[in-house]
């Protein structure tokens, strides 16, 4: 190992690797179902070449990270490499990364997390360890599974990633006390909502806001010529009438999705609305119990939804974070005050009696966006 290698201290080590998460996150919704990958190439302690994974089917991070030292004239043989996942040892759509680090002549390899896909067999640390190639694991290991933890969701759940979107006063308010829609948070969260929509598979709502609000949930943002709109999931036991003038109904029926209990997923009006292309997928018995899990896999095997957003009511967040299927929570705080204790809460409909029945949360990221603030959460017993 070089001496500049050796005098690395812990802390520079993690500095590197979140540079390499940064670099990632370029990615982010673009590359499922492949994670995303953030790779430097570092010589005598300065970054030399970057790379990250893209796009689905393009180059992995380590692979984009070689090839920009080599047209740059850098010999990646006189580099180490921060990667943030460990290197794939298997082929699909690229061959196998690790044959890569190998033949380019890289000696030392720090990875951020190992690979937690089951479907393929593993051991790339202990392949480039059996080449002669110094690994070691575990660099800002926190960091590196919170980059992950939609493939981790995709991988061990089979279902979407779900991120849970929020817009709330100081006090915790989303809307004003008879129900109605409150335009609480700024132009530059809005639009950061709309980046959210832009990568989700599909939008979902309550029948609250579907029949209250009667949204389009379309992304207004441009478009590529081979992306869509996001489906339109919502969840209610009240059907509407196949002529209804509802923007979801009339917009694209067959882009929506009404997840409902068996007797009105069995109705006259079921029939109706899938005459037009509407799809009714009965998910339980009565209203109280329906399957979201099951929903939601349904959406990721048929539909191919890798990430589903949530813009319902309080009373639809606070079920689907009691059934564990909240993965993210984008909260758009507004400096704002309401002051009213009737006003509609971020979270409501649940019966506790203490902190020990509260919904725990890990912040993961903070930011400053226009006068509002975003903050973003993981449920804290997950990745």
């Amino acid at each position: 190992m070089p001496a500049w290698l050796q005098s690395l201290t812990a802390s520079e080590k993690e500095g590197l690797m979140l540079q390499a998460v940064s670099l990632a996150m370029r990615g982010k919704g673009w590359t499922a179902p492949n994670p995303c990958v953030g790779a430097l190439l570092v010589r005598d302690g300065h970054i030399v070449a970057r790379g990250w994974h893209k796009r689905f089917g393009g180059a992995h991070a380590e692979v984009e990270a070689i090839r920009q030292a080599e047209s740059q004239g850098v010999d990646p043989s006189e580099c180490a490499l921060w990667v943030t996942l460990e290197p794939c040892n298997h082929s699909g759509k690229t061959p196998p990364c690790t044959q890569a680090i190998v033949q380019s002549g890289i000696r030392n390899v720090f990875i951020g997390a190992a690979d937690p896909n089951t479907a393929v067999p593993g051991g790339g640390a202990e392949f480039l360890q059996s080449q002669g190639v110094a690994v070691e694991m575990d660099i800002a290991s926190q960091a590196c599974r919170d980059l992950i933890a939609d493939f981790m969701v995709w991988q061990s759940k089979r279902r979407p990633f779900v991120q849970l979107k929020l817009a709330s006063t100081l006090d915790g308010r989303i809307g004003n006390r008879d129900g109605g829609p409150l335009a609480i948070s700024g132009t530059q969260s809005r639009q950061a909502v709309q980046q959210l929509r832009r990568a989700a598979g599909a939008v979902l709502v309550g029948g609250n806001t579907f029949y209250q609000d009667n949204p389009r949930l379309t992304c207004r943002l441009s478009h590529g010529a081979s992306q869509t709109q996001p489906l339109a999931v919502v969840i209610t036991s009240r059907l509407p009438a196949p002529a209804a003038e509802l923007n979801l109904l009339r917009r694209s029926p067959q882009e929506l999705i009404f997840w409902t209990d068996d007797r009105a997923a069995t109705s006259h009006e079921a029939d109706s609305l899938a005459e037009q292309g509407v799809r009714i997928w009965s998910l339980g018995p009565k209203p109280g119990a329906l399957d979201l899990e099951a929903g939601l896999q349904r959406l990721y095997d048929e539909a191919g939804c890798h990430y589903v957003l949530c813009e319902g009511g309080g009373r639809l967040a606070s079920r689907l974070a009691e059934a564990g299927v909240v993965d993210e929570l984008h909260l758009f705080l507004a400096p704002k005050v309401l002051g009213d204790e009737k006003a509609v809460s971020a979270f409501s409909g649940r019966s506790v009696f203490g902190l020990n029945e509260a919904l725990e949360w890990r912040l993961i990221e903070s930011r400053p966006i226009g006068s509002d603030l975003w903050l973003i959460y993981r449920p804290f017993s997950g990745a």
